[in-house]
């Protein structure tokens, strides 16, 4: 592979890995800070992709953006209210929640599986209106992703924080203690999944945006991705304390799980095997840590028995 090829390879990964980083961001807040498996992701992905294409389809492709966010609200609400006050456990409800968005999402779009903007105004297209005659006017999609996810970093970092972000935080690590500090665990594992599941849906605004497109589909395997995209980063800083380095290392995750998912495609993988290099790459991530700690003890029993053998001959 040219070195040409190589980096247009690296930035078509960098793109896409910034749009799902969001979802890991999202899967960071309520994972790795609340404690909650939030399995509603796929089809809060896709709430956000249907609610951005027909605002977007309205003329208002700036307006998708918050649009689709209070719709990923509504999501993390109804997920939170199955959890807190409903006694639903928390993969139940988003099982339940993610097959009942499926409906939610074909009603939106008038029972229609794709929706097409190929002649609709985008807040990509919009930038590179913007940017037509600067340097910068070939990597206008490149910029209002590192834009975007800049922002929504910076937000993260400064409302976990704040007394509210430190409370969700404590009910992810001791819910009872909390409890018992006169803080109320339903209301911080309610916004905590509103605002995770928003940052989903924003996701899914911009995927939509950025290939023109909507599927009704597009959200399939997304937790699969962005768990796996969470672990990856949780290798390079999961042991960090501060948070930034964290939603940094979220980040990275996200683009090196896209440049393995190109890397795969340049190698004329079929497409039905992206979902096994999907498995592969959660395996390897989860059983990583695990693995390498016991490597040295492995090689010990392996040393022992080869010096036993010896003894005995």
């Amino acid at each position: 592979m040219s070195l040409d090829k190589f980096l247009a390879l690296g930035q078509t990964a960098l793109e896409l890995g910034l749009v799902n980083s969001l979802t890991v961001l999202a899967l960071f807040l309520s994972y790795a800070m609340l404690n909650v498996c939030d399995l509603s992701t796929d089809g809060c992905f896709t709430l956000g992709a249907a609610t951005g294409a027909l605002v977007a389809l309205a003329g208002l492709p700036w307006l998708s953006l918050p649009a689709a966010m209070l719709a990923g609200v509504l999501s993390g609400f109804v997920t939170a209210t199955l959890q807190t006050r409903m006694g639903v456990q928390s993969l139940l409800a988003g099982i339940v929640v993610n097959t009942g968005l499926y409906s939610v999402n074909m009603a939106l779009t008038g029972n229609k599986a794709t929706l097409s903007m190929n002649k609709t105004p985008t807040v990509f297209s919009m930038a590179r209106d913007l940017l037509r005659g600067t340097p910068l006017a070939g990597q206008s999609t490149l910029l209002v992703m590192a834009v975007t996810v800049a922002l929504v970093v910076l937000f993260l970092c400064a409302f976990l924080r704040t007394k509210l972000g430190l409370a969700i935080r404590a009910t992810g690590s001791n819910a009872d203690m909390v409890r018992s500090s006169s803080i109320n665990p339903t209301f911080t594992t309610t916004v905590g999944l509103c605002v995770s599941n928003a940052m989903t849906a924003l996701s899914g605004c911009m995927m939509a945006q950025q290939q023109k497109n909507f599927e009704i589909n597009m959200g399939s395997g997304m937790v699969t991705v962005a768990l796996a995209s969470l672990l990856i980063g949780g290798v390079f800083f999961g042991k960090a304390r501060s948070i930034p380095l964290r939603a940094f290392g979220a980040v990275l995750g996200a683009f090196l799980f896209r440049l393995v998912y190109a890397l795969a495609l340049r190698l004329d993988m079929p497409a039905f095997m992206l979902k096994a290099v999907s498995s592969v790459i959660v395996i390897l991530a989860i059983s990583g840590p695990y693995l390498r700690k016991q490597a040295p003890l492995a090689l010990r029993r392996l040393r022992a028995s080869r010096e036993g053998g010896r003894g005995a001959c």
